[in-house]
């Protein structure tokens, strides 16, 4: 009973936590850092370090290595007492038992097993290393730096994405991150040599159907309020800039190129939803990248999955911090590259100068952090279709609190959008059947029954 009470606590904090790092990372975005109190919006600048903000994520997954700690803890020091306790009690009664029980508690190593967990303990069971006829090798020692791999990934996927978040709306963004299935499911083709039906082909072709009507509700509608930053004023330099002179070759045909992207003013806001829509849609192929490469070593190697997003977190901040170093000295420090994505100076200026923007991360981190923890605390009790569920209430729940901030408008389009994302997804995931096939299957049951009746 108690186990069966945890769990709507853990798919609802879960939930919680997975609105939260979408609206949070919106919210940044949205915050004016300079210009602002120009009475020409065109003239603010609003918060925009992706970079920065993928850090901050893998910050929180870090905090992983907490929940590790907090546990290790419990179970040497807290738990091992009252085993202590019982041992003592055991041996007044019987002092073969005790030390039989003496020998077993010697023969068990430091690491997480199977038969040391609660099996009604559902926190715990994500500290599982390993079962006991798991044949899969430990991952442990210069093995983990196998995780740095899908680390990367995510560091592409995400930095991506939240460019994108720039120029789209909340619910739209979620939405678009519902074509990671499609590039999942090519991947799982092509590297891991399996084989989809065509139902699941069907499947994926209505969830590109349903990004493409997401992406278009968004570019036909004018929505200001989504895309703050997107009015961002260009250079007058830039507008007569002819890249086939000299002076503009190489190195600063490329800065310049960068500064146009950054402000991104002469394209029309409906480009500016597509482009964010597209930026999204090409990360989800990281994104999938990271899931294919996490699968292909986990298959072989075995730990602890809370370890898992643990070291992917260490990995993650350790290869973004480096690599804000160098785009800083190589970009950020140039005329071209000032406040600009890579400007490491003004954007921890502003991270640490403006309390919004402050408080925001830190929610942003030990929502993250929860996020993972939750989520692979639930893994292994939920279904495909619960989880399914709650990936669909997130992108429902993120645009209904969206609605209500004000951050969007509605569009009658984006519902159906997100109608053919949940089908398609539903669908490849085995959770419905494709309209018509039960009517069919029932027919092939009838006759079947009078093919028997008849025999």
């Amino acid at each position: 009973m108690a186990v069966k009470a945890v769990i709507p606590f853990l798919v609802g904090m879960m939930l919680l936590t997975g609105v939260c790092n979408t609206l949070l990372t919106k919210y940044q975005d949205m915050q004016c850092v300079r210009n602002c109190s120009s009475r020409n919006p065109s003239h603010r600048a609003h918060f925009e370090q992706p970079v920065i903000q993928t850090a901050q994520m893998f910050v929180g997954e870090m905090g992983c290595w907490l929940v590790i700690a907090g546990m290790t803890f419990y179970r040497r020091y807290i738990a091992s007492s009252y085993q202590s306790i019982d041992d003592a009690s055991t041996a007044v009664d019987s002092p073969l038992s005790a030390s039989h029980n003496s020998g077993e508690a010697n023969s068990h190593h430091h690491g997480f097993v199977e038969s040391e967990i609660d099996p009604t303990n559902i926190v715990a069971q994500s500290l599982v290393e390993h079962e006991e006829d798991d044949q899969r090798i430990p991952l442990a020692g210069w093995r983990v730096i196998l995780l740095a791999l899908p680390a990367c990934c995510d560091i592409a996927g995400t930095t991506l994405m939240n460019v994108g978040l720039l120029f789209v709306a909340a619910s739209i963004y979620q939405m678009t991150r519902g074509a990671l299935v499609l590039f999942v499911g090519l991947f799982s083709v092509l590297f891991l040599k399996r084989r989809l039906s065509l139902t699941k082909w069907i499947a994926l072709v209505i969830v590109v159907a349903g990004v493409a009507v997401v992406g278009v509700a968004g570019a036909i509608a004018k929505d200001d309020k989504a895309t703050p930053g997107a009015a961002a004023a260009v250079p007058a330099g830039l507008l007569h800039t002819d890249l086939r002179h000299p002076l503009y070759k190489g190195v600063e045909a490329a800065r310049v190129m960068s500064s146009y992207v950054h402000t991104t003013a002469r394209t029309p806001e409906a480009l500016h939803t597509l482009l964010g829509i597209l930026l999204i849609a090409f990360a989800q192929i990281f994104t999938a990248s990271q899931f294919v490469i996490e699968e292909s070593i986990m298959e072989r190697y075995a730990l602890a999955p809370v370890k898992v997003v643990a070291w992917e977190g260490t990995w993650g901040f350790t290869v973004t911090a480096v690599g804000m170093v160098i785009l800083h000295f190589a970009v950020g420090r140039t005329e071209s590259g000032r406040h600009g994505y890579f400007d490491m100076r003004e954007g921890l200026g502003e991270l640490f100068g403006n309390r919004r923007i402050g408080i925001s991360s830190l929610l942003i981190m030990v929502s993250i952090g929860g996020f993972n923890f939750f989520g692979i605390s639930v893994t292994r009790t939920v279904s495909a279709t619960s989880r399914s569920t709650i990936d669909t209430c997130r992108t429902l729940f993120i645009w209904i609190v969206s609605l209500g901030l004000g951050w969007e408008t509605f569009k009658w389009l984006q519902v159906l959008g997100f109608a053919l994302l949940v089908y398609g997804t539903f669908l490849f995931n085995e959770l419905i059947k494709p309209v018509g096939c039960g009517n069919r299957r029932k027919a092939d049951t009838a006759a079947e029954r009078e093919a028997l009746t008849r025999d």
